[in-house]
């Protein structure tokens, strides 16, 4: 054999050899032998992060949709509901504003028609007053129902004389009218509609159903 002869055989080998291994690697099986132990497994799962709800406009917005709004917090102040007794409740509750003509009608016929009676018996006559002006029998307020003539001894041609301003004895009928006109204190008058001293026997008080006693005082309806 030529020495030219086995360089080609030499050269045709190689050529051989050389695509042989050049399209085995390029095959799945091989692809799949070379992942070793792990060649059945799937891939690892990848966490995806979910994209971020776009920020809307506030004008953009749905104007019916409900706004969720942290409610303020609230300074918790002593409150006439949570009195223990009347007389509690007027020591708490303020009286320094100025009063309407209405209530002002009300706190004086309690300053001098009861100002020397327990408080139950001061807020029994608010009571009658605020009953009357209810009423369809006397007049619809409280100025008119005090005033009404031959009803209360302390009127006096229609005017309802001047208290004494600053004293206790004012500040607990402003306090009482107040209580009565907003219905903080039951009394136990309930719906009368009259009352006379004690120590009087009117001749109408035989016709009407007697509510309560209190103090110097019968109440009736």
């Amino acid at each position: 054999m030529s020495f030219t002869s086995t360089r080609v055989r030499v050269t045709a080998l190689a050529l051989t050899l050389f695509a042989t291994l050049f399209g085995a690697t390029g095959s799945g099986a091989i692809a799949q032998d070379d992942l070793g132990p792990y060649s059945g497994l799937a891939a690892a799962p990848v966490a995806v992060t979910p994209p971020a709800p776009p920020v809307l406009d506030e004008a953009a917005q749905d104007a019916d949709a409900p706004r969720f709004v942290a409610e303020p917090v609230i300074q918790q102040l002593p409150v006439p509901a949570q009195a223990d007794s009347l007389a509690e409740l007027v020591a708490i509750l303020p009286t320094e504003a100025d009063l309407s003509d209405e209530m002002q009608c009300l706190a004086q016929a309690i300053y001098w028609e009861a100002r020397g009676e327990d408080l139950d018996g001061q807020l029994a006559v608010a009571q009658v007053i605020i009953n009357r002006s209810e009423n369809r029998r006397f007049p619809g307020n409280y100025c008119g129902v005090v005033t009404q003539p031959a009803q209360f001894s302390f009127v006096q041609g229609g005017r309802i004389p001047a208290v004494r301003s600053g004293t206790r004895a004012w500040h607990r009928a402003k306090a009482i009218a107040q209580i009565a006109h907003d219905d903080l204190w039951d009394s136990e008058v309930g719906d009368a509609l009259y009352f006379h001293a004690r120590r009087v026997r009117p001749s109408w008080a035989h016709t009407k159903l007697a509510r309560a006693t209190i103090d110097s005082h019968i109440f009736y309806r």
